[in-house]
């Protein structure tokens, strides 16, 4: 099986390479972050026209989050108990072909010590308190997409740079262990090993992406079945470059994930 998470940064922006690295990749599903649209405006009928079914939790301009698929997903689910900010679309879940699949784009933070960290801290609480309640860690469950933190200092391209800052502070790390703690791996890190990277955001700004001035924000966590039979993980590289396609990038590549 072949799962695809990519925050577009916008859905409508992005459409182009979507329905391109859709074709490309071939996933059998596909978990979307700041898709930015309402449910309403989102584009079925562009993705089933390439073949996929789609489910869509969406928002005005901000947010929303997106489960695209071969088969039809099932048990939909939007939003999670508990979730501190419930007026963002920021979770999906839904079924795909016997595995429980979980689009997340986690609260930004903006800085450590704004208010909007305190949030993002409070969110991640409440995610694991709800994973806790519901997921079973013998049964095959994914939840994939941006998470807006750095696991450790292997996933920042400046570790001293970036240390105690937004997306790399120890408190934001400790509530993502916490939600590892609950039976789930880092499918990127077990991939790559020990090694920096793979980055999968740069900054529009100050040429990151041509400078190598990466994040590894953008997560694939699994239970034990799934990981077990990790066959590969890969970031297109090639999607987050101007030329690679129609319309300006997203400032995320693609995470492909593979398993048996």
């Amino acid at each position: 099986m072949r799962l695809l998470t990519w925050n577009v940064n916008s859905i409508k922006q992005r459409l182009p390479r979507l329905l391109a690295a859709l074709q490309r990749h071939d996933p059998d599903v596909a978990c979307l972050q700041e898709t930015k649209v309402l449910d309403d405006d989102f584009p079925f009928d562009a993705l089933k026209g390439i073949g996929y079914h789609a489910v869509s939790f969406g928002q005005r301009s901000y947010n929303g989050v997106a489960i695209v698929a071969r088969d039809e997903p099932a048990d939909v689910v939007r939003g999670f108990p508990g979730d501190p900010v419930p007026a963002s679309s920021r979770v999906l879940g839904a079924t795909v072909d016997g595995v429980r699949v979980v689009s997340v784009y986690a609260v930004n933070g903006k800085e450590v010590g704004d208010p909007a960290y305190d949030v993002k801290l409070e969110w991640f609480e409440a995610l694991r308190a709800w994973l806790k309640d519901t997921a079973d860690p013998a049964a095959p469950l994914v939840l994939a997409g941006d998470f807006n933190v750095t696991p450790d200092d292997r996933d920042v391209h400046d570790p001293d740079l970036w240390r105690g800052r937004n997306l790399a502070s120890e408190p934001e790390r400790r509530r993502l262990r916490a939600l590892l703690d609950l039976g789930f791996e880092d499918l990127g890190r077990r991939a790559a090993g020990d090694v920096a990277g793979p980055f999968s955001y740069w900054d529009y700004r100050a040429g990151a992406f041509h400078r190598g001035w990466g994040l590894r924000i953008d997560l694939v966590l699994a239970t034990r079945p799934i990981a077990e039979r990790l066959a590969s993980v890969e970031v297109d590289r090639q999607e987050r470059k101007p030329t690679a396609g129609e319309g300006k990038p997203s400032d995320h590549a693609p995470v492909v994930v593979t398993w048996a």
